[in-house]
C-alpha cells in the first residue's frame, strides 16, 4: 500500500520546522504517512500529489499577503482551507467578531485608504493609560509598539510608528493595554479537528515603550490542562468563529487547528486577543501528547 503523501508548508526564510514542531516528521511517519516539508513559493511542488497541504511556519505571510492567498487559493486540500487563512490573515475579523458578540479589547482601527492626517491620528490615542500599536496584518508579533499615553514622547514615537505602517499601505490597530495582564498573563486554548486539545498560560510580551520589533521576545510559556472555564470560554468563542465561517462559506468546515488567545477583562470576563488558523505556535513541545495529538489530526486527514 502507497503511503499517503503530506506536505508540511514553511518559507524559504523559515525552511524547516520551528522548534515547537520537531518530531512531527517522525511522528506522521510512524503513523504510515509520507511527510516533506517544502516552501509555499516552491514552483517545484506537485501540490496534487498531497493527501494533506498543511500550514505551519509561513511567517512572510503577513508581508506578501495578496501573493500569499492567491497560492493559498490554487492549493487543493490546503489546512487550514484558503477561505479562512484569507479572512484570517487581516485582524479586522475581530471588529466583525465583536459585531457577532465577541468582546474584543477596545481597538481604534486605522485604514491607508482614509488618508488620515498626523494631527487626527494622534487625536485617536487613549488620554490616558498604556496603548499597544500593531498592523492588522502580521505574524509573529510583528513590528507591535507600547506606548504611555500621557508621555509625550511616547506620543511622539506612537504617531511615528503609526505614519509608517500607514505610509506603507499597511491598515493599522491601536489598543488599550489591559494591565491585567501583567498579573494574569494570557491564556492560549490550542484546538485540533474541532476538539480543545491543551491550554497554556503566557506571561506578558510587551515591556513598556518597547520600541517596533520585526519579532518580539521569546515568551515565557507554562502548560496545564484545560480547565472548565477553558471549556466554557473557548466553547462561546468557538460558536462565533464557526457562526462567521457559515456566514462566508455557506457551511461549516472542521478546521485542523485553531489556537484562541483570551486575556482577563479585570472585572471576571475576558478578551478574545487573537485567533490564529495560519502560522501559529500550538505550543506541541509544551504538553505532554500534543505532538501525538496533532500527528493523529494530520494523519487521519491524509487517509481521507
Amino acid at each position: 500500500m502507497t503511503k499517503p503523501h503530506v506536505h508540511l508548508i514553511t518559507c524559504d526564510e523559515y525552511p524547516h520546522l520551528e522548534a515547537d514542531d520537531e518530531g512531527l516528521l517522525d511522528a506522521l511517519a510512524e503513523r504510515g504517512v509520507d511527510p516533506k516539508i517544502v516552501s509555499w513559493t516552491d514552483n517545484s511542488v506537485d501540490w496534487d500529489s498531497a493527501k494533506a497541504n498543511v500550514v505551519r511556519s509561513v511567517r512572510n505571510y503577513a508581508t506578501q499577503r495578496d501573493a500569499y492567498i492567491k497560492w493559498a487559493k490554487s492549493v487543493p486540500r490546503l489546512l487550514n482551507q484558503p477561505d479562512v487563512q484569507e479572512w484570517n490573515s487581516n485582524k479586522h475579523y475581530l471588529f466583525e467578531m465583536e459585531k457577532m458578540g465577541l468582546k474584543i479589547v477596545p481597538t481604534t482601527w486605522l485604514d491607508p485608504g482614509h488618508k488620515l492626517s498626523k494631527h487626527q491620528i494622534h487625536n485617536r490615542f487613549p488620554a490616558h493609560g498604556e496603548f499597544v500599536v500593531k498592523p492588522a496584518i502580521s505574524s509573529g508579533g510583528r513590528a507591535m509598539g507600547r506606548y504611555s499615553a500621557i508621555d509625550s514622547k511616547h506620543r511622539v514615537a506612537a504617531l511615528e510608528h503609526c505614519m509608517h505602517l500607514l505610509s506603507s499601505g499597511e491598515p493599522v490597530m491601536i489598543q488599550r493595554y489591559i494591565e491585567s495582564v501583567d498579573v494574569h498573563g494570557e491564556t492560549s486554548m490550542v484546538y485540533v479537528n474541532g476538539i480543545l486539545s491543551h491550554s497554556v498560560s503566557k506571561r506578558a510580551m510587551l515591556h513598556p515603550a518597547q520600541s517596533p520589533q520585526d519579532e518580539i521576545q521569546d515568551e515565557v510559556v507554562t502548560a496545564r490542562k484545560a480547565c472548565s472555564e477553558d471549556w466554557i470560554r473557548g466553547e462561546e468563542i468557538r460558536m462565533v468563529v464557526h457562526n462567521f465561517i457559515r456566514k462566508r462559506l455557506g457551511h461549516d468546515d472542521l478546521l485542523l487547528f485553531n489556537r484562541i488567545d483570551i486575556i482577563e477583562d479585570g472585572a471576571g470576563g475576558y478578551y478574545v486577543m487573537e485567533i490564529s488558523m495560519i502560522d501559529t505556535n500550538l505550543y506541541l513541545k509544551e504538553v505532554p501528547g500534543a505532538l501525538d495529538t496533532f500527528a493523529d489530526a494530520i494523519t487521519m486527514r491524509a487517509f481521507w
